[in-house]
């Protein structure tokens, strides 16, 4: 196995060539695809490198391509996303790999094999788990570990088949490797986040074990995460909706997690430069968020009425903006709700999946932000696990919200609701792309942020 990961690069002539019709119908139906309803017209190579020998039992091939799609409907085509994929090739597949399936190879130097999503085959993910087991080099590629962490060799990997903007796999129950699926050069928060959280000895995210990197062109690209496995985890959204179907009481643990989330917070601010937003950031911040509300009102005809409610939230922050007041700004999560929170068998609350929000430019996503940015999301979580209950249960969401608040204030991070202008306005500007959202993929959704739009316009 350490032969195969060893190995020289091959740039292969002509493979992206042939893998390119099966793509064009493939990719688009992944579900961390970031470019639904535009057609793929082609696709240009990044990096190819050989990870099995082809030709034989089980070849292994690592691409980054880039995929070309129109930037609306009728526009010319333009090289967008760059994506990560890990293709698998043999005569035949067996039935346990069927789901796998992208295609069969009809010309070039693939021709007569079929070739998958490798992350459904064992074999391959032994292959990624010995590379970072000895910080293997091939090609571009370069497996990094972190050395105090034992890696062990031999287990058994299963690929999380849940629906993710990225893809995982579990070694075992030891481990957990994140690959990230729609790639850009750059630090990624995802593995530097925890990396600094490690520093700070801040036991409520795992600490990275190994990552995956590719250097190209003077840059390097982020391209997957190991960190170990919390076996018997509780993922935070499913056991809300699981205890508000059975009518328990959930402020204990919305309280225990608001003081997981305090505790993220102060070791950041400890681990990372934290910045003071004056007048001139909080109006660019206000600009941004009277823009989206604009934009949000032009898609959405049901949000219009209430504009001008929403739009007093970001007037009243500009206004003490106005007066002088100032606000902390440190790195955060970026996209926190319950389900970005595991619970162990023993009780404790852990915060993952530090990239941020995927649509954002990566520089935006690593800016110093408000904490109330996390809360605000954390709260809004709240009220959509109250609202898929059937009859929705808005006082379950009010007593959440306010033990989480509660216990945000008990770890030392101060409580959100003394900064309620802040707050508000963040929790405005959330909900508005939550309607845009919902009015898009998921009509019936719409009215859970709806509910909260209207309560946010009426607030004084």
């Amino acid at each position: 196995m350490s032969e195969a990961v060893t190995r020289s690069v091959t740039t292969e002539s002509g493979l992206l060539a042939s893998l390119d019709p099966l793509l064009r119908e493939w990719l688009p139906r992944q579900r961390w695809f970031a470019g639904k309803g535009r057609p793929v017209t082609g696709f240009s190579p990044v990096a190819a490198t050989e990870l099995l020998p082809a030709g034989g039992k089980l070849g292994l091939h690592h691409l980054l391509v880039r995929a070309h799609q129109p930037l609306t409907l009728g526009a010319p085509p333009h090289p967008g996303d760059c994506y990560q994929l890990l293709i698998g090739e043999r005569e035949a597949l067996p039935p346990r790999l069927a789901p796998a399936l992208i295609g069969h190879v009809t010309e070039g130097p693939l021709a007569g094999r079929t070739v998958y999503d490798a992350l459904y085959d064992p074999r391959p993910g032994d292959v990624l788990l010995e590379a970072l087991r000895t910080r293997a080099r091939v090609g571009p590629l370069r497996f990094e570990r972190d050395v105090h962490q034992e890696i062990r060799s031999g287990l058994v990997p299963r690929l999380v088949t849940a629906e993710q903007s990225n893809s995982s796999v579990v070694y075992g129950d030891t481990f957990i490797l994140k690959l990230l699926r729609r790639i850009v050069p750059g630090v990624n928060p995802d593995l530097e986040l925890p990396l600094a959280l490690a520093r700070e000895d801040c036991p409520r995210v795992p600490a990275p074990t190994a990552w995956m990197l590719a250097d190209l062109a003077d840059q390097t690209y982020v391209l997957g995460v190991l960190q170990p496995f919390i076996q018997g985890a509780a993922d935070g959204w499913e056991l809300a909706l699981r205890e508000l179907a059975k009518g328990e009481d959930f402020g204990g643990e919305a309280r225990a997690l608001g003081r997981a989330t305090a505790e993220v917070h102060t070791a950041l601010a400890r681990a990372l430069p934290t910045v003071t937003l004056g007048h001139a950031q909080l109006e660019l911040l206000v600009d941004g968020m009277v823009e989206r509300l604009d934009a949000a009102a032009q898609a959405v005809p049901t949000l219009r009425p209430y504009a001008p409610g929403l739009r007093s939230a970001f007037e009243a922050l500009a206004g003490l903006a106005a007066e002088g007041r100032t606000w902390t700004a440190q790195r955060i999560h970026g996209d926190l709700h319950l389900g970005q929170c595991l619970r162990s068998p023993a009780g404790q609350w852990r915060l993952i999946d530090f990239e941020g929000e995927p649509s954002k430019p990566l520089a935006e996503r690593r800016m110093p932000q408000p904490t109330v940015r996390d809360i605000a999301g954390m709260l809004r979580s709240f009220d959509y696990a109250a609202h898929s209950a059937d009859p929705p249960a808005p006082d379950w969401a009010r007593t959440c919200r306010a033990a989480y608040c509660a216990g945000y204030a008990e770890a030392g991070g101060g409580d959100p609701r003394t900064d309620a202008v802040l707050l508000r306005a963040y929790e405005t500007d959330k909900a508005i792309y939550e309607v845009v959202y919902e009015a898009r993929h998921r009509p019936d959704w719409l009215p859970v942020p709806m509910s909260a739009v209207r309560r946010l316009a009426a607030s004084d």
